[in-house]
């Protein structure tokens, strides 16, 4: 468990990438907001059904609170995430923040997350007194063999490798190498905390509560099922004659 040994950041951006989250987004950018000190980076993947004009519209609703990157490009969350981190490394915050924007991350851990005393802080689906709500037996242990695969080939130790749920120092992020983060979809999750560990960045989990999509479709597909399987070999690869560091 991470220790509050740091006083509380007062400026925290949380970046919400989003593909066709129309139903979802007026849910959750009003909890996140609740928290004083932090703001969004909205990073629409060329929705199609509505998304990005009620991430404006949000936008204008709460001044100075939002952002919203439209993007053009070809799509993924690691794209996404890929483009987003440089910019808000850029801004004037002491902690970034990245989450899903299904309403599987629940807002209220981010207050403890953003201040734990660690580089990047997982808000963790195993670690001790976490817990899943609404999310399928096979999903669930798709998921907890994925983390043991990972964990086998890169050395890493966190107990969810995979969560797209963390929270990262701004100097973390700015130590990662972003030209060199090449995963499409859900292994970026993966490849960039190898980069961390790598750059003897402090990696530390926190327990959650974790629900199951209740809006939208999922966006696993065999294309990014394959990649994850892939990308762990290729940070190996990337980082054989200088293994990650472990966590701490």
């Amino acid at each position: 468990m991470p220790t509050a040994g740091r006083p509380h950041p007062t400026r925290a951006l949380v970046i919400l990438p989003t593909l066709n989250e129309a139903k979802n987004l007026p849910l959750l950018v009003p909890r996140i907001l609740e928290h004083a000190g932090f703001r969004i980076m909205i990073v629409d993947d060329r929705s199609t059904d509505g998304t990005g004009d009620v991430a404006d519209a949000l936008a204008a609703q709460y001044p100075g609170r939002i952002e919203v990157m439209h993007r053009t490009g070809k799509r993924g969350l690691g794209l996404s995430y890929a483009e987003a981190f440089p910019k808000a490394a850029a801004a004037e915050v002491d902690v970034i923040c990245q989450m899903d924007a299904d309403l599987s991350h629940d807002p209220q851990y981010l207050p403890a997350m953003a201040a734990a005393d660690f580089d990047v802080v997982i808000g963790s689906r195993y670690a001790e007194g976490a817990a899943l709500e609404n999310f399928p037996g096979y999903r669930a242990a798709l998921s907890r063999g994925a983390n043991t695969y990972v964990r086998i080939i890169t050395g890493l130790r966190a107990r969810d490798c995979t969560s797209g749920y963390r929270c990262w120092r701004r100097s973390a992020v700015r130590q990662i190498r972003w030209d060199r983060v090449g995963a499409e979809g859900f292994a970026f999750l993966v490849e960039t905390l190898c980069e961390a560990a790598q750059a003897g960045c402090s990696i530390g989990e926190t327990p959650v509560l974790f629900v199951g999509r209740q809006h939208g479709a999922s966006k696993l597909t065999a294309r990014v099922f394959r990649e994850s399987l892939i990308v762990p070999w290729r940070v190996l690869m990337r980082f054989r004659r200088h293994p990650p560091q472990s966590a701490k």
